[in-house]
């Protein structure tokens, strides 16, 4: 059941390709870049030269154009330690063919690489079955380009109906196993929707927000507990889930999957049981990684993931993660030229977002930067919903201020 699941791509040098169409800036092209450079990383390869072709809309044939494409046949031949080419789409199994057949080496798309990366941190059997389904489910249109029979998962005399031939052998045996991997997350997926039944009247609170984002560190502060957190893409695939208390008030916190740009569907149906996590949540804190040039895209990429998920109103929180790690460049007073993103201190930032409604805090996790006023927030939004949800469902214990009275400002640990 594991063939796919420790893809062993032991690329060490790889080149980057986009393709840059008219909506897109500069700037927002190499973010893109940046961010698949750093997906190369995360897999294990060592991201090299990157090659952007402006078009109106990506080759249907071969994703970029055939000039580009000898561009960069051209490169290969001078180094060739170049193993590996990532698209930073994912390309059509045509595209692959045509792209592999002048290249001659191994070819990644986006999604592919994200597979990969899914399949390297999963832990769980859950995990486990997740990514191996949304990989088999990538590879069953692209068999045609494959050259490989799965002789180990089934094989034998009858097996092989009159005239079929070796490719549709292996297209029958790869949906036999895509609808055994379905059977089977349907099982787990009962199994969670019971854990997450015997959980108590708690408030539910999930951690939501775009990969790396420091939603791991934020958790082990709140929790006390340690939970994998690691500087790289995707280091939590597994939902974990802690009991938090503040002050008298408990609630459960869930720390889920990150999100990202183009991620592939199959992902998302596949990881359907991860996340319902987010949509049983009574709370989301969406975590923002502030120190990062495109946060206000990365919002709007979990803010569109979101409305896939789960289209019904609940409260949340906009945590503006890593103030420590932020930066700008201040203006000079006679510099004349129209001011950009960078030119934006973090005080003029603070003034923007909490103008817009939604409750917003910005804070360090890791260096527990301005974390009690974080803590009276998160508490004040959990406690309302908790007064709401189970009236008769008394705190934890109760609460008293200095003179001796019941109160509900207890947010101290």
């Amino acid at each position: 059941m594991s063939e796919l699941l420790t893809t062993d791509k032991q690329l060490e040098k790889v080149i980057l390709v986009a393709v840059r169409t008219p909506d897109l800036s500069e700037a927002v092209v190499q973010e893109h870049l940046d961010e698949l450079a750093f997906l190369a990383e995360t897999a294990g390869a060592e991201p090299g030269r990157r090659f952007v072709q402006s078009l109106t809309m990506a080759d249907k044939r071969t994703y970029v154009g055939s000039g580009k494409l000898q561009e960069i046949l051209d490169y290969l031949k001078v180094h060739e330690e170049i193993s590996g080419i990532i698209f930073d789409d994912e390309l059509s199994p045509s595209q692959l063919k045509n792209i592999e057949a002048v290249l001659k080496r191994r070819i990644l798309d986006r999604t592919n690489l994200i597979l990969d990366i899914f399949a390297r941190r999963a832990r769980t059997a859950h995990a486990k079955t997740q990514v191996e389904l949304a990989q088999y489910q990538y590879l069953l249109p692209r068999l045609t380009r494959m050259w490989t029979h799965l002789e180990r998962q089934r094989g034998g005399i009858g097996m092989r109906g009159p005239g079929e031939k070796e490719i549709e052998t292996d297209r029958r045996i790869i949906r036999d196993i895509i609808a055994k991997l379905k059977e089977d997350l349907k099982k787990i997926d009962r199994q969670m929707a019971t854990q997450r039944k015997n959980r108590g009247k708690l408030v539910r609170v999930a951690l939501v927000g775009y990969t790396n984002v420091g939603k791991s560190t934020l958790m082990t502060a709140l929790s006390k507990s340690e939970v994998f957190a690691e500087n790289k893409l995707f280091a939590t695939l597994d939902t974990t889930v802690r009991k938090v208390v503040i002050g008298n008030l408990p609630f459960l916190l869930a720390d889920t999957v990150g999100f990202i740009r183009k991620l592939p569907h199959h992902l998302v149906e596949s990881f359907k049981s991860t996340l319902d996590e987010v949509r049983e949540a009574d709370v989301l804190l969406h975590i923002v990684d502030i120190s990062h040039p495109g946060f206000e895209q990365q919002i709007e990429v979990v803010h569109e993931t979101l409305r896939e998920i789960d289209d019904r109103e609940k409260p949340v929180i906009l945590v503006f993660n890593k103030v420590d790690a932020f930066t700008h460049i201040e203006k000079e007073a006679d510099d004349l030229t129209p001011a950009t993103r960078a030119n934006v201190s973090l005080e003029e930032l603070k003034t923007t977002w909490m103008a817009k409604g939604t409750p917003s805090i910005f804070i360090s996790a890791l260096q527990k930067t301005n974390f009690e006023e974080f803590k009276e927030t998160l508490y004040n939004t959990v406690m309302k919903v908790h007064v709401t949800r189970f009236p008769y469902n008394d705190f934890l214990y109760p609460d008293f201020n200095e003179e001796g009275e019941e109160g509900a400002d207890g947010i101290e640990d």
